[in-house]
């Protein structure tokens, strides 16, 4: 039996958003580590961005939906959790998507270096949380627009 090719897989896979910010996907976050084949199942390895994640179910349901209905009935996901997910890990093109969408990329100083909707410099945290944890809220002075922060993790 021919099955797709692990690369067609990953292309698949590109298309399936991340269920809280549904503007990149599963792959841009980085969180799909490994596609292989193990006879006629296809094995799709994922680390999630934190250990109890609430969205993790659903992005293991997104997955196999977006699989199935390819025609890939046999499926097994495996989750990875050493290492731990890093947000190194999210490509360029998500940064990007990120920062278009509204939302400040994260930076490795731990804080946004521009507004995601001015590109103004002048920014000041409002809190440590925004509406997932792995978000802070921050505000331009320059435009006055809030706007929320990708955690460097």
């Amino acid at each position: 039996m021919t099955h797709p090719s692990t690369e067609q897989v990953w292309d698949w896979l590109n298309q399936v958003p991340d269920p809280e910010i549904p503007v990149i996907s599963l792959t841009d976050l980085g969180i799909i580590r490994d596609v292989a084949w193990d006879g006629d199942t296809c094995v799709v390895t994922v680390t999630p961005t934190y250990s109890g994640c609430p969205a993790t179910s659903i992005i293991n349901l997104d997955i196999e939906t977006a699989l199935r209905g390819h025609g890939i009935d046999k499926i097994e996901l495996r989750r990875q959790l050493s290492p731990a997910w890093t947000t190194d890990w999210m490509s360029e093109e998500g940064r990007k998507k990120l920062e278009d969408y509204g939302i400040a990329p994260p930076q490795p100083a731990g804080g946004p270096t521009r507004c995601p909707h001015c590109g103004g410099t002048h920014l000041e945290k409002l809190s440590q949380f925004g509406s997932t944890p792995c978000k802070a809220q921050w505000r331009c002075t320059d435009c006055l627009e809030p706007f929320e922060y990708f955690k460097c993790i």
